[in-house]
């Protein structure tokens, strides 16, 4: 049996006294995806921080790939190189071009020349269907553009894991279904995926499975045609009538 991508044990995370994550345990194996919702300050995009370790966690392990990333020794630098990450707020660098937005991390991190790092980047904005931008700086896109553009800066970097904190929660509605469908064909090619979404029909869709949190804590998982149609927690319940 092979290492899972991902493997979190007892994961803690305060902030002051703030408890906000309380005992997270979880598995996400290789090529699955699995969508975390939950309430406003649930803990969710703090358990995706800790995973790429932009937080520290106050207790606990997180295994990518086999290794302990919550080793006081750990390459941190490294392990990210592996983890693709894309936020709520695009976080492209307004005085670069797109092309120039995907190249930089490629060549000071990964050290790949300029004509590489050119290739990979164009290769990418294919993918999400940007080439046409490759030379447009991000106030002359659309918030749904700027995200496919981030999207592509991830990929760029040959991550085998990708991470999404509420990719959609930033966009204007008609421009959310160009990000959900960037990302429902990257879940098709078998990439990795932990996805925090308020976006029902994209995980009832695409997930292999859905954890639901609350509080700091995972209520329950399951696969979406259990979860979603018949949650067993009735805080689940709760939730799910309120947005379904």
């Amino acid at each position: 049996m092979t290492n899972p991508a991902i493997k979190i044990d007892s994961l803690h995370k305060s902030f002051g006294d703030l408890h906000v994550l309380r005992g997270i345990d979880l598995e996400v194996h290789e090529g699955e995806v699995v969508c975390v919702i939950g309430p406003s300050g649930s803990g969710k995009s703090t358990l995706l921080r800790c995973v790429n370790r932009l937080e520290d966690p106050t207790s606990g392990t997180i295994l990518i790939e086999g290794e302990d990333i919550t080793d006081p020794d750990a390459d941190v630098d490294a392990v990210r190189t592996r983890i693709g990450m894309v936020f709520q707020q695009f976080n492209l660098f307004p005085h670069l071009t797109v092309l120039r937005n995907l190249t930089i991390a490629q060549r000071k991190v990964l050290g790949r020349p300029e004509s590489e790092a050119r290739r990979i980047a164009e290769v990418n904005l294919e993918r999400v269907g940007m080439i046409d931008k490759i030379d447009a700086y991000p106030a002359h896109l659309s918030g749904g553009q700027m995200q496919r553009a981030a999207i592509a800066r991830a990929l760029s970097m040959n991550p085998d894991m990708m991470l999404f904190d509420e990719p959609t929660s930033a966009l204007d509605p008609e421009l959310v279904g160009e990000v959900l469908d960037v990302m429902r064909a990257l879940a098709g090619e078998g990439m990795t995926m932990m996805v925090v979404t308020h976006e029902m029909g994209f995980a009832r869709e695409v997930a292999d499975r859905i954890m639901f949190m609350d509080e700091g804590l995972v209520v329950e998982e399951g696969p979406p045609t259990q979860l979603l149609v018949d949650p067993r927690h009735e805080r689940t319940r709760r939730f799910l009538s309120m947005i379904l």
